[in-house]
């Protein structure tokens, strides 16, 4: 399923992505490896149980790729061009291995590319939720998108 190009987003809109997806420790262990990031609260059980949260937590870079990436076959698949930044990025509450996570995106502004006239600018707020309805995540993304060829 394509993504919606520029055109097709309004301020306002919203998506409450269908797909979820719970997380494994194999998930968080391969995610840390792929980055190089040995902090023992993601991959040492017997040190996690000495932390306030007495067991290991997902790295949080996994948990903020994972609520874009739910959200990208109602939004950018295929029609997004790049990545601008993020705003602002949270974690209030930390994410487990066994929990299931969804994602919300709310379309927050538009505007056009000044420099590329056939793309624009679509800010993005995307929140995660645990299997529980508890907010995990929060970012605030722009994104380069396609306009719809002419």
């Amino acid at each position: 399923m394509p993504g919606l190009y520029f055109e097709e987003f309004s301020v306002g809109q919203t998506f409450a992505h269908e797909v979820r997806r719970t997380v494994t420790e194999m998930d968080n262990m391969l995610f840390c490896s792929l980055t190089y990031n040995p902090a023992a609260l993601h991959i040492d059980h017997e040190y996690a149980k000495g932390t306030e949260f007495g067991r290991p937590i997902v790295n949080s870079l996994f948990t903020l790729g994972l609520i874009i990436g739910l959200s990208v076959s109602d939004t950018t698949f295929g029609t997004t061009i790049a990545n601008l930044g993020f705003e602002e990025t949270r974690f209030p509450l930390p994410v487990f291995h066994g929990d299931t996570i969804r994602s919300h995106t709310t379309v927050v502004a538009i505007r056009d590319s000044k420099s590329r006239p056939t793309q624009g600018i679509v800010t993005f707020d995307h929140r995660g939720f645990n299997q529980n309805d508890q907010e995990i995540a929060y970012c605030r993304r722009n994104a380069l998108m396609m306009r719809r060829p002419a």
